[in-house]
């Protein structure tokens, strides 16, 4: 068995206005943006991960953490304060047929909001497998008016 680390896994991940995953597609609405606010949103998060091979048929974790522009600390909201968090579990079985070595592809669509964050500021969504960071994708708010 390999030892690959979810940091190897190939992820592909899109800030969007919303997206739902049906028939194990990705169908995203407005996606691609970087900026949004100041005012309260929604969004959503559209995560494709391919699995490699050897990591189908064991259970792994998904987590999405918000985190400042300055560093690794969760943002919180509410009273009392919130981290900004997703977690789920998944495991990915290997369909008859495929050759052996294919990923396997696993979709998410995670929706957020609305969300008052503050204006000018900088965030990312940490996306991780198994506690690994595989990904991040960052977004500012506008200034205030």
């Amino acid at each position: 068995m390999s030892s690959q680390q979810p940091s190897d896994w190939d992820v592909t991940v899109l800030l969007c206005d919303a997206a739902q995953v049906a028939d194990g597609k990705l169908y995203v609405l407005g996606g691609g943006w970087t900026l949004c606010g100041p005012g309260a949103f929604v969004h959503a998060l559209a995560i494709r991960l391919s699995v490699p091979w050897d990591q189908a048929n064991r259970r792994h974790s998904l987590e999405l953490v918000m985190v400042g522009e300055d560093g690794d600390e969760p943002v919180t909201l509410g009273d009392p304060p919130e981290a900004l968090t997703f977690e789920s579990r998944f495991e990915v079985g290997r369909p008859p047929g495929l050759p052996a070595g294919s990923p396997l592809d696993v979709p998410f669509a995670v929706g957020f909001g609305p969300l008052q964050l503050p204006a000018a500021s900088g965030f990312a969504w940490s996306v991780r497998v198994d506690s690994t960071e595989v990904d991040r994708v960052t977004f500012r708010t506008r200034p205030a008016l």
